[in-house]
């Protein structure tokens, strides 16, 4: 047996006995081999001043020193780890770890919390933005939002996130993101129909300009929105307070009365207080969701561009 199993003799020999003191038909009645007690001592229990140094590494400018050197660096377990041993607290980063969870640490990102300071009106200005929104569908009156989407460099660039491929070979890119003169920048301006949730984005190579911008709202129009609301009077528009759309461009405002003397309707703008341009609906309902459609792909030509705009779909039913 000893041969077949690789065990040695002895401890076959007490396995032997414990089978023996067992009932017929029962389990072993021991679940360890290591009597209660053995082992060596936790770590915390031989050096009773360890938390409280890790501790201080941790967050060094609330418990601790605020001249120490890992307030400037970051803070591995590695590290912690290597200046606990300077210390005189010898110990394992893998320890160190399982001591941080113990101590109610994890791992964690910054968090977007603070508005700073807002207008006392701040919420009534954005409760007026909703009831304008309501009023136009309500009276089934074209809503849309508009924005330029963040400018994207065309060519075999590194695009962030993932997309399934071959084990071991990932598209290659440019290791530097220097602009390539020939193909250049894309400049994506996007309208977005709240009510029926289609969008339009004109995808622009020159400069984000307020003429731009009312150009892809008339070609949005002309292409979609009048075929929607045949029986339209009037458009409401929902933009950020800045860029090509702000409420202090001067071309904005004449470029818009050229399209509502085109179209016959009655344009109304609602422009979103400053810091409060994230609750604009094309952000979060059409934006985000491009950039999922074309996550881990290089945008190497505006054909490239185009398509993975024009195809992004939705399970909740959003098409562009």
């Amino acid at each position: 047996m000893a041969k077949a199993t690789g065990l040695s003799r002895t401890t076959i020999y007490q396995g032997l006995s414990e089978l023996s003191e067992c009932p017929a038909g029962a389990g072993l009645r021991r679940d360890r081999i290591r009597a209660e007690g053995g082992g060596r001592k936790a770590l915390t229990a031989k050096d009773p001043e360890l938390l409280e140094s890790l501790e201080r590494l941790v967050e060094p400018s609330t418990r601790g020193d605020p001249q120490s050197a890992l307030r400037w660096t970051c803070r591995s377990t590695r590290q912690l780890s290597e200046a606990l041993h300077r210390a005189g607290h010898p110990v394992g980063r893998q320890t160190v770890s399982e001591l941080l969870a113990a101590l109610g640490y994890s791992l964690q990102g910054n968090r977007k919390t603070r508005e700073g300071s807002a207008h006392e009106d701040r919420d009534a200005q954005c409760r007026h933005i909703n009831a304008q929104v309501a009023a136009y569908q309500q009276r089934a009156q074209p809503v849309i939002s508009v924005d330029t989407k963040k400018k994207e460099l065309v060519g075999d660039f590194k695009n962030g996130g993932r997309e399934w491929r071959p084990r071991g070979r990932p598209e290659e890119v440019r290791t530097h993101d220097f602009m390539d003169r020939e193909l250049g920048k894309v400049n994506p301006y996007g309208v977005y129909d709240q009510t029926a949730n289609v969008g339009w984005v004109s995808v622009g190579t020159d400069h984000d300009t307020a003429e731009f911008a009312v150009e892809s709202i008339r070609r949005w129009w002309t292409k979609m929105g009048s075929a929607s609301y045949p029986q339209a009077t009037d458009l409401l528009i929902t933009a950020d307070g800045g860029g090509s759309n702000g409420y202090r461009i001067r071309l904005w405002k004449v470029a818009l009365q050229a399209l509502a003397n085109e179209t016959d309707l009655t344009v109304r703008v609602c422009h979103f207080p400053p810091g409060a341009s994230k609750w604009n609906k094309i952000e979060h309902r059409m934006f985000s969701f491009i950039s999922l459609n074309w996550r881990g792909q290089p945008l190497v030509s505006h054909e490239v561009v185009v398509n993975l705009i024009g195809n992004t779909r939705t399970a909740t039913g959003l098409s562009i």
